[in-house]
C-alpha cells in the first residue's frame, strides 16, 4: 500500500528494525512464503514445520543470522526473528511473495481473541490448568477489551 509500484505485481516488502533484545514474535503468513536478508546487527530466526507425518512433524529449523545473511519461511509456517544482542539494534529486510501476506500472532491469536476462546478448550489444548490460560489471556486485556 505504501510503495504504489509494487500494487497488484503479486509481492511485498517491509523493514524491520529490532531494538536490542528485540523481536518479531511467532507468527505465519497464510498467503506468502518470506525472505529475509540482515541488513545490520544479528538476528536468531526460525520456523517449525507442520504437522505432516514423521519423522519431520514440528520439526523445527534454527539460525543464526548475520550482515548479509538470508533466510527463507515457507507459506503458512509459524517461524520468529530474535535480536540475541542486548546492545545493539538489528535491521532486516522482509520480502514476501503477495501483495497481501497477512500476519497471525500466534501469541495475540490464541489468548488475545475478541470474544476470548473459551478456557475449557485452552487448557485442554495445552494440557495446562485453566488458571495458566486465564493469565495468559488477562495479558491481552488491554488489546481484547477495548
Amino acid at each position: 500500500m505504501q510503495i504504489a509500484g509494487l500494487n497488484t505485481l503479486g509481492i511485498s516488502i517491509a523493514r524491520i528494525d529490532y531494538a536490542p533484545l528485540g523481536q518479531n514474535p511467532p507468527h505465519t503468513h497464510p498467503r506468502a512464503t518470506e525472505i529475509l536478508t540482515v541488513l545490520e546487527g544479528t538476528l536468531y530466526v526460525g520456523f517449525v514445520t507442520s504437522n505432516q507425518p514423521a519423522p519431520n512433524r514440528n520439526k523445527f529449523f534454527s539460525k543464526v543470522l548475520n550482515k548479509g545473511d538470508v533466510f527463507v519461511f515457507p507459506v503458512g509456517l509459524i517461524h520468529f526473528q530474535f535480536n540475541p544482542n542486548p546492545h545493539q539494534p538489528a535491521v532486516a529486510i522482509a520480502a514476501l511473495s503477495s501483495q497481501n501476506p497477512g500476519a497471525i500472532t500466534i501469541a495475540n491469536a490464541v489468548f488475545g481473541s475478541d470474544p476470548p476462546i473459551s478456557d475449557d478448550v485452552l487448557a485442554k489444548a495445552f494440557q495446562v490448568e485453566k488458571n495458566t490460560i486465564d493469565y495468559l489471556q488477562a495479558q491481552f486485556w488491554e488489546n481484547n477489551h477495548n
